[in-house]
């Protein structure tokens, strides 16, 4: 069975990515399950480029096929922020109830609710040639409520209302938040790109 390395330090989004991997017959190892503590920067401006960068650190750490997320929400109404600051938009240490609020007070008033979900998941495997590098993006459009509802998921996904189900990504099931998600569209478009070409370029 083929092995990827997940490069996150975030319980929540190994979780997602793992259910997503494992039914695809691929192991998962996460940071967590290492001796070896790795920092893993987000020094970019977007989220390919954060997403780039923990997955090489990682990667030139243990050698292995890695797999590495940077996501945030953008409101339009905010100009696209919080964006790459979305897991800090409050300021350290970050803070899930301190975020939502700071949100909900910048939008006061505000009618233009619009929002999105961004995920991009950056892959970086050794290979014969050197490094073989993919970058993957999913997104959820969706809007911002007024107060949050629901009690499952993590970060802004209690305000994070989609017409489409008619409930906040709070309000739904794991498996059903992982079939339309932004990290779940990200990682069904790595997997078809590995099904349809990456397991060839990575010998699996």
């Amino acid at each position: 069975m083929a092995t990827i390395l997940l490069a996150t330090h975030n319980r929540h989004k190994a979780e997602e990515l793992q259910a997503l991997l494992l039914p695809r017959g691929i192991r998962v190892r996460t940071l967590a399950e290492s001796a070896v503590d790795v920092a893993l920067s987000e020094t970019g401006a977007t989220f390919v480029e954060n997403a780039l960068e923990k997955a090489r650190t990682a990667a030139a750490v243990f050698h292995l096929p890695t797999l590495a997320d940077d996501s945030g929400l953008e409101v339009a109404a905010l100009g696209g922020a919080p964006g790459v600051h979305s897991a800090r938009f409050a300021g350290e240490p970050r803070d899930d109830a301190r975020n939502n609020a700071k949100l909900l007070q910048a939008l006061e008033g505000v009618t233009d609710r619009r929002a999105r979900f961004v995920a991009v998941l950056a892959f970086v495997a050794p290979v014969a040639s050197g490094w073989l590098e993919r970058t993957f993006t999913g997104m959820l459009e969706g809007e911002i409520l007024p107060a949050p509802r629901g009690t499952g998921g993590f970060g802004y996904d209690p305000l994070f209302y989609v017409p489409a189900l008619g409930r906040t990504l709070a309000e739904l099931s794991p498996d059903e938040k992982n079939a339309v998600s932004h990290r779940g569209r990200a990682l069904a478009a790595f997997v078809r790109w590995l099904e349809a070409e990456g397991r060839r370029l990575l010998g699996w």
